[in-house]
């Protein structure tokens, strides 16, 4: 399971007591926040793309929504974004818990400027009830983001 993937990822730095299980879904931004008590906007959901042949990974506010002239002026094409067959395929994580951590090999991961309003975040963790708290150095960090990118419009 995509879940064990991310728990032995935050092993290796001594967090995997820090990701949260819950006994109801957070597959979408709505649930993930009712099942963290948290605004909607702290949920930093993780979006997947392909581009010219580059699977790609956005991690933006749960408010967040993609502007498509910003993604195709960044990334040189247009938003495409994986089928959940290709997700779990490409990406190493089921649609409902993707996320930027343990992922296949290949996979590029950028961070969206909707998160810097944030002291701290919720990722998904590889399941549909799964997130841990990371604070926004702590994303740059572990989910080995290439570059911040501003291709979200609406927060």
């Amino acid at each position: 399971m995509a879940i064990d993937k991310v728990k032995t990822y935050f092993k290796n730095f001594g967090m995997e007591d820090r990701i949260r299980e819950f006994e109801v879904s957070s597959a979408t931004v709505e649930l993930a926040a009712q099942a963290l008590c948290c605004e909607q906007q702290r949920i930093a959901k993780t979006l997947s793309f392909t581009a010219n042949g580059r699977i790609i990974l956005v991690v933006a506010a749960g408010d967040a929504k993609i502007d498509n002239q910003k993604y195709k002026a960044q990334f040189g094409a247009k938003a495409k974004m994986l089928s959940p067959e290709e997700t779990e395929t490409l990406v190493g994580h089921a649609v409902g818990g993707v996320c930027p951590f343990a992922i296949n090999d290949g996979v590029e991961v950028f961070l969206d400027l909707s998160l810097k309003r944030f002291e701290t975040v919720f990722p998904a963790c590889g399941s549909s009830n799964s997130a841990i708290e990371l604070t926004i150095s702590e994303l740059e960090t572990y989910s080995g983001s290439k570059n911040w990118v501003d291709v979200c419009k609406g927060y």
